[in-house]
């Protein structure tokens, strides 16, 4: 079959590979599209020791089951497996789960045209949800999670919050939707690439910014939802949270400084990680993919896979729109 594979520092190749064996308890499944993620391009920037080339990349996918109870039906792949059996799993914290897997990451990925996984990790879709919506399952389960721990946490009701998101890129995007969906009127988005932020301002009922000119007042957000996850941000969180506020980080850039700890502690600003979404995120994801949450592609592109070193390098030179989806079948 054909892959594509990171080979080291941005540097990404097309290649004939051996098809998946699946091992027991698995399914392989025929895949037509997956995204690429902010994970895969850390990786293809030599800064993820966890996924050491070469390596297929790629988690967030759709496709065509061959086997099992799914055999012949579109179907959304969770990436996340977990033991189901470790006290993490049985509180329905799978994501936390002490011996969690994910594919393209020590596992061979999505890139490809094929993929084995776990059959309980395949999710049927609805006939009216294209296999491209379907791909943006898995990212929107982790914009799922990061906006219901940060709705847990503010103590009011979301239609009276100021929420801010910092990055306009693919969770930023899809964490704005999900705050919109759940009554955020007051929303804003920084996003410093101006051909970004035009899709944005095109796309989404929200403020798009340019946070080195403009933006909402200090201490003015209820929530603060960090999508990029570098000192920049993190410094511009700490400034943005009102006090009692919260900060959800769930961008994993660098690990520079730039948290204000002292603010946060003077001012009783919370400050919380969110890492992936538990499988009741997932599930709710396509439920809300399926009901028309991504009202418009505009932010979104399609590339097929052979192309997809070079989708890699356009969203490294920042000439990429938010979000990649590499046809993959």
């Amino acid at each position: 079959m054909r892959a594509l594979f990171y080979t080291g520092t941005q540097a990404m190749e097309m290649r004939d590979t051996v098809a998946p064996e699946p091992a027991q308890g698995e399914i392989v499944v025929d895949l037509s599209h997956c995204g690429i993620c902010g994970s895969d391009m850390h990786a293809y920037h030599g800064k993820d020791p966890r996924r050491v080339p070469p390596l297929i990349l790629g988690h967030e996918a759709a496709g065509v089951a061959l086997s099992g109870d799914h055999a012949g039906k579109r179907i959304a792949l969770n990436p996340l497996m977990s033991c189901g059996t470790c006290s993490f799993c049985r509180s329905g914290r799978d994501n936390l789960c002490v011996s969690r897997e994910l594919i393209g990451m020590r596992l061979p990925g999505a890139y490809a045209e094929q993929v084995a996984i776990a059959e309980r990790n395949l999710y049927p879709v609805a006939d009216s949800l294209t296999s491209e919506d379907a791909a943006l399952a898995e990212p929107l389960a982790c914009a799922v999670h990061a906006v219901r721990l940060g709705q847990n946490l503010i103590g009011q009701a979301m239609t009276d919050s100021r929420a801010v998101v910092l990055g306009g890129g693919a969770i930023g995007v899809l964490s704005a939707l999900v705050l919109a969906h759940r009554g955020v009127a007051d929303l804003w988005i920084a996003e410093p690439n101006a051909g970004r932020a035009g899709l944005l301002q095109k796309s989404l009922n929200a403020n798009i910014y340019d946070p080195r000119a403009a933006g909402p007042e200090s201490a003015s957000a209820d929530l603060v939802i960090d999508a990029v996850g570098a000192g920049a941000t993190r410094k511009a969180a700490s400034a943005l949270a009102k006090p009692g506020g919260w900060i959800v980080h769930i961008g994993l850039q660098d690990d520079e400084p730039g948290l204000d700890t002292r603010r946060l502690t003077l001012q009783e600003v919370g400050f919380i990680g969110t890492y992936t979404y538990t499988r009741n995120d997932f599930a709710e994801a396509l439920v809300l993919l399926q009901g028309g949450l991504i009202a418009s592609h505009d932010w979104i592109e399609i590339r097929d896979l052979e192309h997809g070193a070079q989708a890699f390098a356009d969203i490294h030179n920042g000439t990429a729109p938010p979000k990649i989806i590499l046809a993959t079948g």
